[in-house]
């Protein structure tokens, strides 16, 4: 804004004139001319270094080391860096104070190698940076996949992964998120159509997140993609929502047929355990009674023995003793009827011993 004179004089209206109201300086005196400073500045420049030519080549020295001094870089413990010249890789660099040939001929690139870094495959939402849902997202795509047994399951997963190279992950990736993320839909759907339903939405999550850590890692490593990957970690596996009832009740219906298949082996392992306690009873049985008969016929045949030493010593006291013994064997459990043939007439010859037997027996009780 140019500054204006006042109606009563020649004077300017400056802002450092006492007229204008503004702030005072050197007690209300005329304010210094930037001519005259230029011109001061120049003078003491000139008592300080002397001749003009030496003072440029000073203010060029200092200007070189200042440029050069932009080229000290620091890389931290958790970081790695790598030097270009004219955008050509020349030197990776180790935690520590180090220094390049600065802009425009080198340039350094410096990035954590430590840090995790996580990528989304089949996530339908998303998320601002405090972590707020704006939006559904297009990862339904990504997530259906086709199984062994001709089903469509719905897996969601994430991939944590970090820089294990930053010269191959510079350099070797145009694109290293969305590769990552390629190589990992890809390896989840060849571990799902390798899988039956199932146990992919039950008890093979840790299996699968195994083996797709195995198939990511062995692809980025065949890319040369220098990319660590810690962990696979499945969100959710699950139906389709628009066979998500259809499905639920076949797998009621299996968790039936197989309850019903446990219930039935546990019958059979029942009744097999008490038939072979009962063979086992059987058999022991018989063991008991062949060692029994055994031992009775080994008994009978030594007796028989002695009887027949007893006899070749003494045949006919043995004949009378084996007939003696037979015939009170045969006798004992019959009715028996005496007659004395040495009675005298008119005398019945006869002694009736069982009925008197069992009368005093009758008695007694």
């Amino acid at each position: 804004m140019p500054w204006q004179n006042d109606n009563n004089g020649n004077r300017p209206n400056n802002p450092w004139g006492n007229n204008g109201g503004g702030p005072r300086r050197g007690g209300g005196g005329e304010p210094p001319q930037i001519d005259e400073f230029i011109k001061k500045g120049q003078d003491q420049l000139k008592t300080v270094l002397p001749g003009g030519k030496g003072s440029f080549s000073i203010i060029a020295l200092a200007a070189l080391a200042l440029w050069l001094a932009t080229g000290i870089y620091f890389v931290d413990p958790n970081e790695q860096a790598v030097v270009l010249r004219f955008g050509k890789f020349v030197d990776q660099t180790e935690p520590g104070a180090h220094w390049h040939f600065p802009y425009p001929i080198e340039t350094v690139e410096i990035r954590g190698v430590t840090d995790e870094k996580q990528i989304s495959v089949g996530n339908r939402r998303v998320q601002d940076t405090r972590g707020r849902r704006l939006q559904a997202g297009s990862g339904r795509d990504e997530s259906l996949m086709l199984t062994q047994d001709e089903n469509i399951v719905d897996v969601r997963f994430n991939v944590v992964w970090r820089i294990g190279s930053l010269r191959d992950y510079l350099f070797n990736m145009q694109d290293p998120d969305g590769t990552i993320k390629s190589v990992s839909e890809s390896a989840m759907r060849e571990i799902v159509g390798k899988n039956q339903i199932t146990p992919i939405i039950t008890t093979a999550r840790g299996q699968i997140e195994e083996e797709a850590i195995r198939i990511i890692q062995s692809t980025l490593n065949d890319y040369g993609a220098g990319v660590d990957i810690l962990r696979v970690q499945i969100i959710e596996s699950q139906a389709p929502e628009e066979v998500k009832d259809a499905f639920l009740d076949v797998q009621k219906a299996e968790a039936d047929q197989q309850r019903f298949q446990n219930e039935a082996e546990a019958y059979r392992n029942q009744k097999v355990r008490q038939a072979e306690g009962e063979a086992e009873r059987l058999v022991q049985l018989a063991e008991a009674y062949r060692a029994t008969t055994v031992a009775g016929a080994q008994g009978e045949a030594a007796r028989f023995t002695s009887v027949y030493n007893e006899y070749v010593q003494a045949k006919d006291v043995t004949k009378k003793r084996i007939y003696l013994e037979t015939m009170e064997n045969i006798l004992a459990g019959m009715d028996k009827v005496i007659l004395d043939g040495n009675a005298g007439s008119g005398v019945v010859p006869y002694l009736p011993i069982n009925e008197i037997k069992k009368k005093q027996q009758g008695e007694g009780n």
